[in-house]
C-alpha cells in the first residue's frame, strides 16, 4: 500500500471518529436540554418561565442546532468530499444570532455591538449572493 492510500484510510478513520464524537456530544446535549427544560417548567417555578430562563433555554437550543448542523456538514464532507458553503454560512448566522440573543445589552460595549452588526450584515449578504448565484445557475 502506498503512502497516499494509507493517508486516505487514516483520513477516513479520523472523519468516522469525529462524526461519532459529534453524534455523542449532540445526543448528550439534547438530553441536557430536555433536563433543563423539565426542571425550568416543572420543578423551579411550575409552568412559569422567567426571561432569564427563556433566554438560557433559547441559547441552549441554538447551541444544539449548531451542533446538529456541524454534524451534517462533517457527514456531508465525509460522504461527498464537498464543503457546502451555504450550510457553513447558515451555521455562522445561527451562532451569531445565539450571541445576539444572549448578549446583556446593559453591559454591552457599543463597539462590540457595531462589530456584531457588521458580521451579521456580511454573513447575510454572503448568503444572499450564494442564493442569487444558485438561482442564476439553475
Amino acid at each position: 500500500m502506498d503512502a497516499n492510500g494509507l493517508l486516505k484510510k487514516y483520513e477516513k478513520i479520523i472523519y468516522i471518529v469525529l462524526i461519532a464524537l459529534f453524534a455523542l456530544v449532540v445526543t448528550f446535549t439534547v438530553g441536557e436540554l430536555i433536563y433543563i427544560v423539565f426542571i425550568a417548567l416543572f420543578v423551579d417555578t411550575p409552568l412559569l418561565l422567567e426571561q432569564g430562563e427563556l433566554l438560557g433555554i433559547f441559547g441552549y437550543f441554538l447551541l444544539v442546532l449548531i451542533g446538529v448542523e456541524l454534524l451534517a456538514v462533517t457527514s456531508a464532507y465525509f460522504n461527498d468530499k464537498v464543503i457546502h458553503v451555504e450550510v457553513v454560512i447558515i451555521i455562522a448566522i445561527i451562532a451569531v444570532a445565539r450571541g445576539i440573543i444572549l448578549v446583556d445589552t446593559g453591559n454591552a460595549n457599543a463597539l462590540n455591538m457595531l462589530g456584531t452588526a457588521a458580521i451579521v450584515i456580511t454573513l447575510c449578504s454572503g448568503y444572499y449572493l450564494l442564493k442569487k448565484a444558485g438561482a442564476v445557475n439553475q
